[in-house]
């Protein structure tokens, strides 16, 4: 939400339907198609948000695919303490489930500190303080630290990327920096659906402005003229191009 990233963009570029996202999002599981989907669902929407994906899945699979009790002895002792929260009437399904709500909600909102503040890493994990929630909160807070302390090893993003929208008829033409054409050359139309692209350096022809454009997620502003207008985008921004230098996707 804070890096104000649409559902439908997430749709496009990781070609995993709305409802699966959504469904993810809201720990809806069974409307999911499986673990197996599930697992790679979770590894295709941690790589768009440039998180570990790695884990994610292992924190999904601790918690709902069930783990014997020898593998679980010497690695997680947290959980013997989520088991004494569950009071007498046995394990509380739900407050698994907003405890994973929470550590997605949270992942969204470090993504946003990527490039920007690169994570405080002053939190820690809260004190029981004998209430139902307890053991959640302390779980959540862990997760948050963890995310914190690997984001703040690196504050800048690794890809570039690119998203456009024609608002006319427009010409694009797209490398990315090993000199491989993205976008031949071609002509877009208003209401024409353009591919998200990323890259660790992308360079770019446009014909004209009639087209919106978005960078690494922000509003580029295309400048009316008379002539191709050229960018070089990176993952810390667009610079223009001369004229000289701009990508012309010709053999």
């Amino acid at each position: 939400m804070r890096a104000r990233i649409d559902i439908t963009e997430v749709e496009q570029a990781t070609k995993i339907r709305a409802k699966y996202l959504r469904a993810i999002e809201n720990e809806e599981w069974n409307l999911l198609p499986g673990s197996t989907f599930i697992k790679s669902f979770l590894r295709e929407y941690a790589d768009y948000l440039d998180l570990d994906s790695r884990a994610l899945v292992e924190e999904y699979k601790l918690r709902y695919e069930r783990p014997s009790e020898h593998e679980l002895a010497p690695i997680s002792p947290q959980l013997g303490r989520d088991r004494r929260g569950t009071g007498p009437s046995g394990p509380r399904v739900a407050p698994r489930w907003l405890i994973v709500g929470g550590v997605l909600v949270l992942i969204v909102l470090v993504l946003g500190l990527v490039g920007s503040l690169g994570g405080g890493g002053d939190d820690s994990p809260s004190s029981t303080d004998g209430s139902t929630a307890g053991a959640g909160d302390r779980t959540a807070t862990t997760v948050t630290s963890q995310q914190r302390t690997r984001t703040s090893a690196s504050t800048t993003p690794t890809r570039a990327s690119v998203k456009l929208v024609p608002t006319g008829t427009v010409y694009v033409c797209l490398v990315d920096g090993g000199g491989r054409v993205l976008i031949p050359g071609s002509q877009f139309t208003t209401g024409q659906q353009v591919p998200v692209y990323r890259a660790r350096k992308l360079r770019m022809t446009l014909g004209n402005n009639a087209v919106q454009v978005r960078v690494n997620g922000r509003a580029l502003a295309v400048p009316a003229s008379s002539t191709a207008i050229a960018y070089e985008i990176t993952p810390a921004g667009a610079r223009t191009l001369p004229v000289d230098q701009a990508p012309t996707c010709t053999s």
